[in-house]
């Protein structure tokens, strides 16, 4: 039973030594839209919309290192994720990310990023962001102990975040499935009813876990880039 239930996880569909399934990361460029035409297609003016949309939402937590171009990286990074959380829900795609070694390769060089920049470029900002302002004395040490793990699990907290926020889900609606050969007739009905709901959750929980990821990317750059005026 536990093996059926985390099969769906299994990246290991493989022919001559590939995984395949780690394919579904790259369907995302089958929905680009294309800008070769005259007049932009309906799918180009909705993706527009939400780039701009993303880009507004993210200049006032960048408005200390501002450069042109630099809310593109944060904004594809959520169109990828919500694109890989999306296709996870239609059958027998692959969720790429409800896997660490997906979520980590984004999480990690980022976070690794910012602070080797802040750390070299910028060593009496970092040090000062250890102690907030008006700390007492005898709490200093601590604070500097406490910011200092906060920081170094960052990367591990926004991988496993989103990581285990796909795999809840994804198991709750296969347990639920799974059960349905053993119901009654009339139970159906309600089952069906209660994965729709469900599905209409995890849509949310998709959005919504690519949202989270791309502004705490944002805020820990904009911590980094501060500049003081």
């Amino acid at each position: 039973m536990m093996m059926n239930l985390f099969s769906i996880f299994d990246p290991m569909c493989s022919i001559m030594n590939l995984s395949l399934n780690w394919i579904s990361s790259l369907m995302i460029f089958m929905f680009l839209p294309s800008s070769f035409w005259l007049i932009s297609s309906r799918m180009k003016l909705i993706w527009m919309k939400i780039l701009i949309n993303i880009h507004n939402e993210l200049k006032p937590l960048l408005k200390n290192f501002i450069n042109k171009g630099n809310t593109m990286i944060f904004s594809s990074l959520f169109m990828f994720i919500i694109f890989n959380n999306f296709l996870g829900l239609f059958p027998y795609i692959f969720t790429s990310t409800s896997h660490l070694s997906l979520t980590a390769t984004l999480a990690l060089p980022l976070w690794l990023s910012f602070m080797l920049y802040g750390w070299i470029n910028k060593t009496n900002h970092m040090f000062t962001h250890l102690v907030p302002q008006n700390t007492p004395s005898i709490l200093m040490p601590f604070m500097v102990l406490i910011e200092s793990i906060s920081n170094m699990i960052r990367a591990l907290t926004l991988s496993v975040r989103l990581t285990a926020n796909m795999i809840a889900g994804h198991l709750l609606m296969t347990l639920l499935s799974s059960m349905g050969i053993y119901m009654e007739t009339s139970y159906i009905y309600l089952l069906i009813i209660t994965q729709f709901l469900l599905l209409i959750l995890e849509s949310a929980v998709a959005i919504i876990q690519a949202y989270v990821f791309m502004i705490l990317t944002t805020l820990y750059s904009s911590e980094v880039n501060y500049v003081k005026k």
